[in-house]
């Protein structure tokens, strides 16, 4: 088999279901659940055909990207099965930085490259709410599917695909790959350092009790944090400066007005893009 898991996500009790080619690992994840699947399973492949991204759109993963999706079973109400995402994120990002550690930072030719301090930027950032950015193209992307049990509890699948040898032509905003900045790390890689993070992020969010701490450390990497935003929902346009996230995840964006708005769902704009929305 291509993919493994890490000695610390196989300690934690996780599995693994591995596909030569799967129409989508959250659907297969689901239809696992359907069937008594207990969870703390990941799905995996290296082809995705048929994959779903958020507000619909087709996420494939052609010959070499990674599609992976980790089917849980949790007692608790949506909003907190919701928090997943930002587990999910950091662990992906965590990875990264464990695999390939001359991601995290960037030096401009000068000693500085226009973010962040002097010499100094984080090339790897999390976009809110489920993104994972590379030098401002979107690496990564992060699907929370569940339906209610019938003994109570949901089942949660969390989707994650990334661009290890190529980034989706067509899209509406910037995207990256590992291979095309350059880095030769494959997805049965990849996903070891995957399992093995999301194993430790996930006794952090300690079923919903520890989110305050996985929040303090999303807060960290987040992209745009006291940047203008603009957030589409349906629409509306809600605009502003990104100031947190709350207890519960929703960005929290403080008008010129000085107005303080909560949104739980939109796509989101940074910087330029934003001022001009």
């Amino acid at each position: 088999m291509a993919f493994e898991l890490g000695s610390g996500a196989a300690r934690a009790g996780f599995r693994l279901v591995e596909f030569a080619e799967a129409g989508s690992t959250n659907q297969e994840a689901i239809a696992a659940a359907r069937a008594g699947d207990a969870g703390r399973c990941w799905f995996v492949t290296m082809r995705q055909t048929a994959g779903r991204g958020r507000r619909g759109r087709d996420w494939k993963a052609p010959d070499g990207n990674l599609a992976a999706t980790l089917l849980l079973r949790v007692p608790h109400d949506p909003m907190t099965a919701a928090t997943l995402g930002f587990v999910a994120g950091l662990s992906l990002d965590e990875a990264l930085r464990t695999i390939a550690p001359d991601l995290q930072l960037k030096v401009g030719l000068d000693g500085f490259d226009g973010a962040g301090a002097p010499g100094r930027a984080d090339r790897l950032r999390l976009k809110w709410p489920n993104d994972v950015l590379l030098d401002g193209g979107k690496l990564a992307g992060i699907l929370l599917e569940a339906e209610p049990l019938t003994e109570g509890g949901f089942a949660v699948a969390i989707g994650i695909g990334v661009n290890v040898v190529a980034a989706p032509e067509g899209l509406p905003y910037p995207a990256a790959s590992l291979s095309s900045l350059g880095y030769a790390i494959s997805a049965p890689r990849l996903f070891v350092a995957l399992a093995d993070a999301f194993a430790s992020v996930l006794r952090v969010w300690d079923e919903g009790r520890g989110f305050a701490s996985v929040r303090r450390l999303w807060l960290d990497r987040a992209a745009g944090l006291g940047e203008d935003v603009a957030v589409r929902i349906g629409d509306r346009i809600v605009s502003g400066v990104f100031e947190t996230i709350d207890e519960e995840g929703r960005l929290v964006i403080r008008s010129s007005q000085g107005k303080v708005r909560t949104v739980a769902a939109g796509e989101v704009h940074f910087g330029a893009v934003a001022s001009a929305n």
